[in-house]
């Protein structure tokens, strides 16, 4: 098997693809606006994974390149994060003066999301001891393939500047910025 074929993960794989994706996130804008403390980070952002994107688990919809060194966790047409466990973790894990910022931003980011049938890709990181070398497209390609077939959309919110081009040479579009406050900005992203 090639340490660059795409996988996809059952439950028992949840961990392995968490672990990864936190390491992805660990320098990320978006993330470490939300926990800056580093025990913190590593403590709550694999409840924030858990809640974004772990019912790809149950659809079929995680993928992994090697041995988990690069993850994505993509939600299919009518399936959406787990809002009862995000709002939960946010509630529970993040000081109460800063939740008003992270409400608003969110907020934004609801106002971007497509209304009609899509993929949504909350999540894909790659290790950054690996980063640079294919990772994230092949994960990207594996998905896109299923939209452009079906006929389907595809979104997703870039956290981090550097991804734009990433997902640009991928075909989706800028759609706006989201900041508010101090927060890093987050750029919505429609491939159709």
């Amino acid at each position: 098997m090639s340490s660059m074929e795409v996988r996809t993960a059952s439950r028992q794989d949840e961990g392995r693809l968490t672990a990864a994706i936190l390491l992805a996130f660990s320098a990320d804008p978006a993330a470490r606006w939300t926990y800056p403390a580093p025990d913190d980070y590593l403590r709550h952002f694999p409840e924030i994974i858990g809640a974004l994107g772990g019912r790809a688990f149950d659809c079929g919809t995680a993928h992994f390149i090697g041995d988990v060194q690069a993850a994505s966790l993509w939600l299919p047409p009518g399936v959406e994060p787990d809002e009862g466990a995000f709002l939960d973790v946010i509630h529970r894990t993040i000081p109460e003066r800063d939740q008003e910022a992270l409400f608003a931003v969110i907020e934004q980011m609801g106002k971007y999301h497509p209304h009609e049938p899509h993929w949504y890709l909350p999540l894909i990181g790659v290790d950054p001891a690996v980063q640079r070398r294919g990772h994230g497209s092949l994960l990207l390609e594996h998905v896109l393939a299923t939209c452009d077939r079906d006929g389907k959309p595809a979104y997703l919110e870039s956290s981090n500047p550097q991804n734009i081009p990433l997902y640009r040479r991928h075909g989706f579009e800028v759609l706006g910025t989201i900041q508010v406050g101090t927060s890093p900005p987050i750029t919505p992203m429609l491939r159709r």
